[in-house]
């Protein structure tokens, strides 16, 4: 991605992130992508508009005749479409990660069913399994932010122990690779750039930055603790004496928890006016976990992320 994560142009006019990583996706090539339950005219035609954009081969898995009468009373033709059986969300799910273990699908976008009952059985199947935790980055355009924008883990791990947090943190440096940034800014969150004893996330962050010191975690520049300010304001950084690589230019905050993840996401969602892609790192595939409340521009951003992991992963460029 030009190795600057999509930053603004030099005359300060708004660059659609979304739309350029579109683009760079569609350079890569389309995958094949199961669509998880798409029993509702939002994740259907989700589906369909990341498919029409080049970035997919949906292969839709769930009730045909509950699919089939949707795309009629929203008048999408999806006659050329495969559909794969399935009556439930669970058995949807299931089928779901036999075709990703079989590798007759890429990656992985959840339809109308709930996140659990998706990750349950990615979850459950070993062959789903790699040597990391599952966790899940969005990817955020926020209109007042200098760069793409990466927030984890807000969706899944609810409140990560030390190595849980370890491979969240990796798994999102690997996004950031596989979009073309070769080596990101990594924030690790807390209330305070202090470490403190009673502030188990202050901790952590310390101890997250001294394994990047010994090479545990590689392909980043990583700091924290960092409060939210000093992590994306460079004047918020220079008053309180924080010098780094990392403060106040984050290409990724690291969440201390799922609450506090949620909290800011949504935040920069509703208030900021952000744009939101997400995707699901550390399983065999990469999963686009869409939310019921996306839209077709956020459905197909988390489509490009999908489509550029599995690239990145085709082409062996795992860090360790």
């Amino acid at each position: 991605m030009e190795g600057d994560n999509m930053k603004e142009s030099r005359s300060g006019d708004r660059i659609d992130r979304f739309a350029r990583l579109e683009d760079i996706a569609r350079s890569a090539g389309p995958i094949t992508m199961g669509i998880v339950y798409p029993t509702d005219a939002t994740s259907l035609s989700g589906a369909l508009a990341a498919a029409e954009a080049g970035l997919i081969h949906p292969v839709l898995i769930g009730p045909s005749e509950d699919i089939r009468k949707v795309a009629l009373d929203a008048g999408f033709d999806i006659e050329k479409l495969p559909v794969e059986e399935a009556k439930t969300p669970l058995e949807a799910a299931k089928k779901a990660v036999d075709l990703a273990r079989e590798g007759k699908v890429d990656a992985l976008m959840k339809g109308a069913l709930h996140t659990d009952d998706l990750m349950h059985p990615v979850v459950a199947n070993t062959a789903m399994r790699t040597d990391r935790r599952i966790s899940h980055v969005f990817a955020m355009d926020v209109p007042s932010y200098e760069r793409l924008l990466f927030i984890s883990d807000a969706a899944i791990n609810v409140r990560p122990n030390l190595g849980e947090l370890r491979d969240i943190t990796c798994n999102a440096i690997d996004l950031a690779h596989a979009l073309g940034t070769e080596r990101p800014k990594v924030a690790l969150l807390s209330c305070t750039e202090n470490v403190s004893e009673k502030i188990e996330s202050t901790v952590f962050a310390a101890a997250i930055c001294k394994m990047a010191d010994r090479g545990t975690i590689t392909g980043a520049d990583i700091d924290g603790p960092l409060a939210m300010d000093n992590a994306v304001s460079p004047e918020a950084a220079k008053i309180k004496g924080i010098t780094s690589s990392v403060a106040g230019h984050a290409d990724i905050l690291i969440v201390p928890d799922l609450i506090s993840g949620n909290i800011l996401a949504k935040d920069l969602d509703y208030l900021a006016g952000a744009d939101a892609a997400g995707i699901v790192m550390g399983a065999a595939v990469p999963i686009a976990l869409t939310s019921r409340a996306d839209g077709e521009v956020e459905r197909r951003a988390s489509a490009a992320l999908a489509c550029l992991v599995a690239a990145w992963k085709k082409r062996g460029r795992n860090t360790p």
